[in-house]
């Protein structure tokens, strides 16, 4: 029988940022003995007291990941918290067969997380969406080694680095330099020069319900016009428009022709004039 989980006694990270690296820091490190024994219960037996454990005695490794993503603006206690996400993650996927410490599998996990925790909340509009964009994003922030736009020997050697194109730093750099624009100018902005913000002219009148009325009502209109042109044609010539046009399988000019006893010619002309009429119809002011 399993043993019952007790309360872990550490609060999130968000509430007292020190209190927390304190607490993590105080926890043991566990021997290499000790996490075999813990990660095999865990993945034999299900054991969670041995997940908690394996959990708890690696909290100070996520901390030390999570620092050394603080130049992206972001907290660090959310950085963190993403990190234990990770961590959870490795934990439930650890085999102890693999022949590695836990510290060395967690590690990608952790850094997932976390790096993709920065491309959601770094920018409104994620700069990197593939995986190859968002390596060069990474690589890319820790290469540079100054603020303001690289020069070409920069772009050429990270670009060389990373085993991409030069243009392709460029595109990225230009990407990471790019600001966030308000969709909608702030409620107090009187300056009539002022660039207007998308929202004044990128309006969408697509659902528009009194445009959608009036393309209904335009509709119905040609097509009651052309129905009553067709009615007016004489029967030759309708028959001649519905098997050339309103058919799924049409007839030849040759077919027709002789059809009705007629050439080919004369059944372009009826053809013709036919159109014609049926153009003025639908053609007429609404």
């Amino acid at each position: 029988m399993k043993k019952e989980l007790q309360p872990i006694p550490i609060a999130a990270p968000g509430a007292n940022l020190e209190a927390y690296v304190q607490a993590v820091n105080g926890i043991s490190v566990l021997s290499a003995e000790r996490e075999k024994e813990l990660s095999e219960a865990l993945f034999h037996q299900g054991d969670l007291n041995a997940a908690r454990e394996l959990v708890m005695s690696h909290l100070r490794f996520v901390v030390y990941v999570a620092r050394s993503y603080s130049g992206y603006g972001l907290a660090e206690a959310d950085l963190i918290q993403e990190g234990n996400v990770g961590l959870m993650k490795a934990v439930k996927r650890f085999d102890p067969s693999y022949g590695v410490r836990l510290v060395s599998f967690a590690v990608h996990w952790i850094k997932a997380e976390i790096h993709e925790y920065i491309l959601r909340n770094w920018r409104i509009v994620k700069v990197a969406t593939t995986k190859a964009q968002r390596k060069l994003f990474f690589n890319l922030r820790s290469s540079r080694n100054r603020l303001g736009w690289m020069n070409e020997e920069e772009v050429n050697s990270i670009a060389e680095d990373l085993n991409v194109a030069p243009k392709v730093v460029r595109q990225m750099e230009g990407r990471m330099a790019a600001q966030d624009a308000s969709f909608d100018l702030p409620v107090d902005d009187k300056d009539g020069d002022s660039v207007p913000a998308p929202a004044g002219y990128l309006e969408d009148h697509q659902f528009d319900p009194a445009r959608l009325v009036e393309e209904e009502n335009i509709e119905a209109v040609v097509t009651e016009g052309l129905h009553s042109a067709l009615r007016d044609l004489d029967p030759r010539s309708r028959d001649i428009i519905e098997q050339r046009w309103l058919t799924d399988k049409k007839a030849t000019l040759h077919q027709l022709a002789a059809q009705y006893n007629i050439s080919a010619e004369r059944v372009r002309q009826l053809e013709q004039n036919a159109m014609k009429k049926l153009r003025g119809a639908i053609n007429q002011p609404v």
